[in-house]
């Protein structure tokens, strides 16, 4: 990987261009399709713990601002702040669903086969869930969710309730539109070059599709567990948090949620960026 990668390792300080970006989008997924199956899954966990850790940061700085703060400063503020868990995925390293949709660059260019790029999807995709849903369980058992007076706890609960909820073509439409934002992060975040740069890179997009609230189905493996085993534990928050006392939070409806968000992610990242990119950059051309 990294003789193919020296290119741009050392192309000098200044950011790469999309066609260069193209290439390097070519080769990083052509090497994670064919990753090792145990480094895989834990960096795939990793990915979903990282994410967790970002829902669990806008989640907290969420609390209480309802009355107080305008509705789209408080979601800028929980967007700005969500941004931690690309930032620790694209800086620390680790594999996240959502970004390895643009494995259909490789794909696209010949560098690798149809079942291995689902093979790595599918393995990122239950890493992920294991990381995300085993975070929202360590910070149930620490009792964050219970900061503010129980504040967190209801905002939490009012976010998983909400998105168990979305009909299904809204919560696919807000999938396509969330993953276009955060594999747009991710691809200036491959032709940045500092540290700073790719932090950079990914604040503007992710922020965005937060405070849109578009759907991320690695955020909802974090959000709907934690609103899942604060309504099983806590069921005094559902007043707390104005939610109904017919429980629309179930394990069945949350499993079932991930469907039309996760299908929306694939389109969006793979199709409305990766798909787009490769076809402007990578595709062949008659005579070239």
């Amino acid at each position: 990987m990294y003789d193919r990668l020296g290119p741009f390792l050392n192309h000098g300080i200044d950011a790469l261009l999309p066609g260069e970006i193209a290439r390097k989008a070519e080769i990083i997924g052509a090497q994670k399709a064919r990753m090792e199956l145990g480094s895989l899954i834990v960096l795939a966990i990793l990915a979903g713990a990282f994410i967790g850790l970002g829902a669990m940061f806008a989640t907290t700085v969420l609390a209480g601002a309802e009355g107080v703060l305008p509705f789209g400063v408080s979601r800028l503020i929980a967007g700005t702040v969500f941004c931690l868990g690309l930032i620790l995925v694209v800086i620390g390293g680790a594999e996240l669903f959502t970004g390895n949709t643009l494995m259909v660059m490789a794909l696209g260019a010949g560098e690798i086969r149809v079942g291995e790029m689902l093979r790595a999807w599918a393995i990122v995709y239950i890493g992920n869930f294991i990381g995300a849903a085993a975070t929202a369980l360590l910070v149930f058992l620490a009792g964050q969710h219970l900061s503010g007076e129980g504040a967190v706890a209801a905002v939490a609960l009012k976010l998983a309730s909400d998105k168990v909820a979305l009909p299904f073509g809204r919560a696919f439409f807000m999938g396509i539109l969330c993953n276009v934002l955060v594999c747009l992060a991710v691809w200036l975040s491959i032709g940045a070059r500092t540290t700073s740069d790719k932090v950079l890179a990914v604040l503007f997009p992710v922020s965005a599709f937060v405070a849109a609230g578009f759907e991320h189905s690695v955020a909802n493996m974090y959000l709907i567990p934690l609103g899942l085993m604060i309504q099983e534990w806590h069921p005094e928050v559902l007043v707390q948090a104005a939610r109904p006392s017919v429980r629309i939070l179930t394990w069945p409806a949350f499993l079932w949620s991930l469907v039309p968000v996760s299908l929306g992610n694939m389109l969006g990242g793979g199709l409305l960026v990766g798909g787009v990119y490769w076809f402007v950059y990578l595709r062949p051309r008659k005579g070239g």
